[in-house]
């Protein structure tokens, strides 16, 4: 008989806990996001940066520098903490070729006689967002031009492909 009441009150219990089960989890938007999706969203809030304020080693909105804007896309974007001047970011991540390149990649120059003095963030079709001098603003350029053609020094991808 007490076997009998302890499997009534186990099954009561199973039955009771069982109306609180939640229903199988569908993924959503908020679903871990593949590499590709990353690289677009950094891609794509990099180029809403554009025309903020140059400011010599800001990393926030109210003014960026090249290194600047990386970190703070990267961070807000895939929690990343990176390095926080150009020529360290260039070690950083996977190095990859010209031709490979994907939105959200990072591109190197040398613009200051200096291997990786600069960098931005590869936005598609040849361009990139970067924060280019003082007294300048958050811009797209466009890695065919003969300034940018003749630094590139080449590119890493720091969120992997899934």
């Amino acid at each position: 008989m007490q076997r009998v009441k302890a499997l009534l009150i186990i099954g009561v219990v199973l039955l009771a806990f069982s109306g609180c089960a939640s229903a199988p989890v569908t993924p959503t938007s908020t679903a871990k996001a593949t590499a590709a999706d990353r690289g677009d969203a950094a891609a794509a809030l990099a180029a809403k940066m554009v025309g903020k304020p140059y400011k010599y080693g800001g990393a926030s909105p109210a003014g960026f520098d090249c290194s600047g804007l990386v970190t703070h896309v990267f961070q807000q974007v895939a929690g990343m903490v990176l390095p926080r001047n150009s020529q360290s970011m260039s070690k950083v991540g996977e190095k990859i070729d010209k031709v490979d390149l994907l939105p959200g990649d990072l591109v190197f120059f040398n613009t200051r006689r200096q291997p990786n003095s600069h960098v931005g963030i590869y936005i598609g079709d040849e361009r990139f967002v970067h924060a280019p001098s003082r007294g300048g603003e958050v811009e797209i350029s466009d890695m065919q031009e003969g300034y940018w053609k003749k630094r590139f020094n080449g590119a890493r991808r720091l969120l992997n492909s899934d």
